[in-house]
């Protein structure tokens, strides 16, 4: 329409003078349009032209350049959105939503949920499946976000505008992870893909996200969106109903219950920017987190020119890990939100029975950032001439050795010696530092936080005949120097 093309025109030139009044562009168009008109013409079109709303309606540019670290460290689920999914339960059951029928309903609707995903089953949401997974999964999917997008943060790789594309965005975790987590200058184009009852759940939530975080809900499956289905066309990238092209595109907790992960991740990688990552997510168990690494390993090759950014940056360019790959990392738990107490005090137990069947504020997660950029976290490759790849281990027992290596886990021992995962890219089978006594020279091991890089001297090579798999110890006759934090 001409007022549209007129409002684009009239705010490109009073953006460099003085913010932006629709009252006062309305003035400025033919037909003298109503501000209200106005004033939803320059939301739409506020991505585009790099503009945010402020509290008293006006607009004003929004700051060039990447968005700061963070330090990213929740306590808790915010209060808005904890009230938000009570509202809901309220509506649903009533003020007493977590006794008597209902609650038992929603209680064993969180135990069917935990045992598909336990057996790999494939898990179906209507509107009470929904809302108990929310109960129960939304605290900590909501923190997980954040700490992933801090590896990208880092390196200034995200913009203070981003168009993200959420893929089984579920009942908003993740959104309001994002929402939260960037500052509050940033403007947000966010696109949901959801197709079951969770989205009603998901569209309740993200009512309390502020007004440069538009949102949009697409009630189709992944597959149909990306156009992946012969009879179903994707939506046109220049198409604004579905977001152009995505600088982020979100796959948070959800691979798993894909029916071709590999296939809609691929499909996801051919709508991002030029600069954009795809950033999946999963829970820690053994299934979700060793299911996540397959979908990476498929998809980051030479051949299709996508690199692993991190955590799992292969040191090795010409070679490609088949190990396991169970690999997460774990941040501080939360508080336990009012609901998921509400929920857990009125199960009836046997005598014996521990509390807490139904609090879930742990916060364990597997993850992998993709990029068609080439892009990796650190820069870091391993050579040769100073150090043996983890792939040849076999020939290398009982011998001492060098290494490079990614951490990939914490202190997994149970109070002896200290045991951390760690990878190097051409890994065929899981390896481990083994610190049987630590020095000043090689404390570095325990101090690196989980994906750091590590550069290990004179380590003793073993094989763990009961495990399957390669220790490799660390005394006081070896170095470890922190190489990339």
């Amino acid at each position: 329409m001409i007022y549209r093309e007129a409002v684009r025109n009239n705010a490109n030139y009073l953006r460099n003078v003085r913010p932006i009044d629709p009252e006062e562009i309305a003035e400025y168009i033919e037909g003298t349009p109503h501000p209200a008109v106005v004033r939803e013409t320059l939301r739409e079109e506020a991505f585009d032209l790099r503009l945010r709303e402020r509290d008293d309606g006006a607009f004003e540019p929004v700051e060039a350049g990447p968005i700061p670290e963070r330090g990213w460290s929740p306590t808790e689920l915010p209060d808005a959105y904890s009230f938000a999914l009570e509202d809901l339960l309220v509506d649903e059951f009533g003020a007493n939503w977590h006794r008597g029928e209902s609650g038992d309903q929603l209680r064993e609707t969180v135990r069917r949920l935990k045992a598909d995903y336990l057996y790999e089953n494939d898990v179906a949401y209507d509107r009470v499946a929904a809302l108990g997974y929310a109960a129960y999964h939304l605290p900590a999917y909501y923190a997980t976000v954040g700490y992933v997008l801090d590896d990208l943060v880092e390196n200034g790789l995200l913009d203070r505008t981003l168009r993200v594309l959420d893929v089984g965005a579920g009942v908003g975790g993740p959104a309001l992870g994002l929402h939260e987590y960037l500052p509050d200058d940033a403007v947000v184009d966010y696109h949901a893909v959801e197709p079951s009852a969770a989205a009603d759940v998901l569209d309740r939530l993200l009512a309390e996200t502020d007004q440069n975080f538009r949102t949009t809900i697409h009630r189709t499956t992944a597959e149909a969106f990306l156009g992946l289905k012969a009879s179903e066309p994707a939506g046109d990238p220049d198409d604004s109903s579905t977001g152009g092209d995505y600088d982020i595109v979100l796959f948070g907790n959800v691979l798993s219950e894909l029916d071709d992960a590999v296939a809609v991740v691929e499909g996801a990688l051919d709508r991002l920017t030029a600069a954009g990552s795809v950033v999946a997510f999963a829970p820690a168990d053994r299934n979700t987190a060793m299911g996540l690494r397959e979908v990476e390993r498929a998809v980051a090759t030479p051949e299709r020119g996508v690199e692993t950014y991190s955590p799992t940056i292969r040191l090795w360019p010409d070679r490609t890990p088949t190990d396991g790959g169970w690999s997460f990392d774990v941040a501080p738990d939360l508080d336990v939100p009012p609901f998921q107490r509400r929920l857990d005090e009125a199960a009836s137990r046997e005598a014996g029975d521990e509390p807490g069947e139904f609090v879930n504020t742990d916060v364990q997660f597997a993850y992998a950032i993709l990029r068609p950029d080439g892009t990796r976290r650190v820069d870091v490759r391993a050579s040769g001439e100073r150090c043996a790849p983890m792939g040849d281990s076999e020939s290398h027992v009982t011998d001492r050795v060098n290494l490079l290596a990614v951490k990939l886990s914490h202190d997994l021992s149970d109070g002896g010696n200290a045991l951390y995962l760690v990878g190097d890219g051409s890994q065929t089978v899981d390896h481990y530092l083994v610190c049987t006594r630590e020095t000043t020279l090689n404390r570095d091991l325990r101090e690196a936080d989980y994906g750091a890089v590590v550069f290990v001297e004179n380590g003793l090579v073993l094989w763990n005949d009961d495990e399957g798999a390669y220790n490799v110890v660390v005394d006081d006759e070896t170095v470890v120097d922190l190489v990339a934090p």
